[in-house]
C-alpha cells in the first residue's frame, strides 16, 4: 500500500495530468491519429497549465485544511504538556547525510517551531518523527542531524526521542505510539504543516495519542488569498498539487478507517 500510494499520488498530480496530455496529443498529431482528440488533449493541456499556474485555485483547495486549526490555542506549560511531536518532512536526509548538517526545506518551521515550543514547556519531552520516503532513491533519514539540531539549540539530550523508521503519517503515528506507549492521561502537541493537521491529529488520535494540534507553516494568509493571484507559473502549480495531495490523502485516509472524523476537533 505504501509504494502504491507513492505512485498514485504521482500521477495523480494535476499539473503532471496535464504534461501527459500535451505529450500524448503530439505524439497523436505527430503519428498522425485521431486529429480532433490529439488536439483536444495538447491544448487542453497547455490551457491548464497557463491558467492554473496564475489562478488561485490551489489557494481555494487549501484554506479549508489550514483555517480549520487557525484559531487554537498556544500550549503553555500549565496545561501539562507530556511531549512535543515534531513530524518529519522539513528535513532533506539525502542531502543533509552529503553535507554533514541539518538541510532544512519550506516547511522548517515545524522544526523552528518545535524548539522554542520546547523552551517554553521545559517539562515535555521532544519527540521527533521522521524516515525516508522515497522509493526511486532509498534517501536517508535524519535523526542524528535533527537531534544535534535540538542540542545546540538547547533542548536537553534526556528530553529528546527519535524515531526514523517511518515513510510518511500513518507509520509516523504508529511507530511514535510504538515508541512512547501513550495513556489517555498524557497529552501531547502535535506540530506540522497547517494543511497536513487534519489527516495528522486524525491519525495520531487512532494511534492512542491524546494530542493536541499546533500548525505551523502557513501557505496562505487566509480567506483573502482567494482572490491573490499568482506571478509564477511553478508558484501556483506546486500549491494546486499540494493541496489536491492532501486531500486526497484525507479522504483516502477515512475511506480505509485510519481516521474517524475528516476534520477532527482541536
Amino acid at each position: 500500500m505504501y509504494v502504491l500510494s507513492k505512485i498514485a499520488g504521482f500521477l495523480m498530480q494535476p499539473s503532471f495530468v496535464a504534461v501527459i496530455a500535451v505529450v500524448a496529443g503530439l505524439a497523436l498529431l505527430t503519428a498522425g491519429w485521431h486529429r480532433r482528440l490529439a488536439l483536444r488533449l495538447a491544448w487542453g493541456g497547455i490551457a491548464y497549465l497557463l491558467i492554473f499556474g496564475i489562478v488561485p485555485l490551489g489557494n481555494l483547495l487549501i484554506l479549508p485544511l489550514e483555517q480549520h486549526f487557525a484559531n487554537v490555542a498556544r500550549p503553555k506549560a500549565s496545561d501539562g504538556i507530556t511531549g512535543i511531536i515534531i513530524l518529519g518532512g522539513f528535513e532533506d536526509g539525502w542531502v543533509s547525510a552529503g553535507r554533514g548538517t541539518l538541510i532544512i526545506n519550506e516547511a522548517g518551521e515545524r522544526l523552528t517551531e518545535g524548539v522554542r515550543l520546547a523552551g517554553e514547556l521545559p517539562a515535555a519531552k521532544v519527540l521527533f518523527s521522521g524516515g525516508s520516503g522515497g522509493i526511486v532513491q532509498p534517501g536517508a533519514e535524519a535523526t542524528k542531524p535533527v537531534a544535534d539540531y535540538l542540542k545546540a539549540a538547547g533542548v536537553e539530550e534526556s528530553r529528546i526521542l527519535l524515531e526514523g523508521a517511518s515513510r510518511n503519517t500513518i507509520e509516523n503515528a504508529a511507530f511514535s505510539a510504538r515508541l512512547v506507549s501513550p495513556t489517555p492521561t498524557q497529552r501531547w502537541v502535535l506540530i506540522t504543516s497547517a494543511h497536513h493537521m487534519p489527516r495528522a491529529l486524525g491519525l495520531f488520535r487512532k494511534a492512542g495519542f491524546n494530542v493536541q494540534p499546533w500548525p505551523v507553516d502557513y501557505r496562505t494568509r487566509g480567506w483573502q488569498d482567494v482572490a491573490r493571484f499568482f506571478d509564477r507559473l511553478p508558484a501556483g502549480h506546486q500549491r494546486l498539487d499540494l493541496a489536491v495531495n492532501e486531500w486526497i490523502g484525507l479522504i483516502v485516509t477515512r475511506l480505509r478507517g485510519g481516521i474517524d472524523v475528516f476534520f477532527p476537533e482541536p
